[in-house]
């Protein structure tokens, strides 16, 4: 399969390229830096996705088309980091689908990310794919995110979201900020650790991706592991695995003086399932954290 991902230098991005190149796959990736460090034979074009729709050629020969591009998330949030978050989320979706319609010759799926952001903070709620969209700014950013990538369905493009939890891996996102400090012993649940957090392997959201393309998934697939667990639990398990305690928490105001309005996603709660990939078939190779983390840290 042609495949041309948009967004493939971050590290969801680079454990994906490996997983499509195993499987066979031929890859086209679209960037805005002339210096991604790519595998041999995958091939570039430079794409801004906030400017404008991609060139054609980067998508003409596309049997699939998976987008992942997104200004970062946990940065501390200032008006003008809002921007860029919502602007390419949502703009870039928006160019994306309007390259896609221009084609004669349209790809048969568009794979995009989303967040379980979508939720909100909802407590001890158990949320699956058909749970109705959260409250806040990541709650409002996802849903139009998600609006503008199932603009490809009237064009004939089978559309596929993935709401994404924490992605584990230690080479990047957020347990390689958590390490350091569980190292060193320093680590602890976030105010009374009460809240859920959705997690999942980042080898298995590799698979996830390859399955969406695979399969016949259409609408929102939660790419998070089949067992949430509260964040007391959570650090208590990163703690044993790094060999460490984990006895100090860390207060909500700490975090606030930190990251100002960004540090209230790190308490929000989300008890979301993979309900639409278990349902179809998918097998995760770590469901449970302790394995994933024992893995991740060998």
């Amino acid at each position: 399969m042609n495949i041309a991902i948009a967004g493939a230098s971050g590290f969801i991005g680079r454990r994906l390229l490996k997983t499509l190149a195993q499987g066979g796959h031929s890859l086209h990736v679209l960037s805005r830096h002339k210096g991604t460090n790519l595998p041999p034979g995958v091939r570039l074009s430079m794409w801004d996705p906030v400017k404008g729709p991609p060139p054609e050629d980067a998508l003409r020969d596309a049997d699939a088309v998976i987008h992942l591009s997104g200004e970062p998330v946990a940065q501390r949030w200032s008006e003008e980091v809002k921007r860029r978050i919502r602007e390419s989320r949502v703009t870039g979706t928006r160019h994306l689908v309007q390259g896609i319609a221009l084609l004669s010759r349209k790809p048969t799926a568009l794979i995009c990310a989303s967040a379980t952001g979508y939720y909100g903070n909802r407590g001890d709620e158990t949320l699956t794919e058909s749970s109705a969209p959260g409250a806040g700014f990541l709650a409002d950013v996802c849903g139009a995110w998600e609006r503008e990538a199932a603009a490809a369905e009237p064009l004939g493009v089978r559309v596929a979201l993935i709401r994404t939890g924490m992605a584990l891996d230690p080479r990047g996102g957020a347990l390689q900020r958590l390490l350091p400090p569980f190292r060193m012993g320093v680590g602890g649940k976030l105010g009374n650790g009460k809240q859920w957090t959705p997690w999942i392997h980042l080898d298995d959201l590799a698979n996830l991706y390859a399955f969406a393309l695979e399969n016949p998934v259409r609408g929102a697939l939660n790419g998070t592991a089949p067992n949430p667990v509260a964040n007391a639990e959570f650090t208590s398990i990163l703690a044993a695995a790094v060999h460490r305690p984990a006895i100090l928490p860390i207060p909500a105001l700490a975090m606030k003086l930190l990251y100002g309005e960004m540090a209230q996603i790190l308490f929000d709660s989300q008890r979301v399932l993979p309900k639409v990939a278990e349902n179809m078939g998918f097998r995760f190779r770590f469901p449970q954290l302790p394995a994933a983390l024992a893995d991740l840290l060998k």
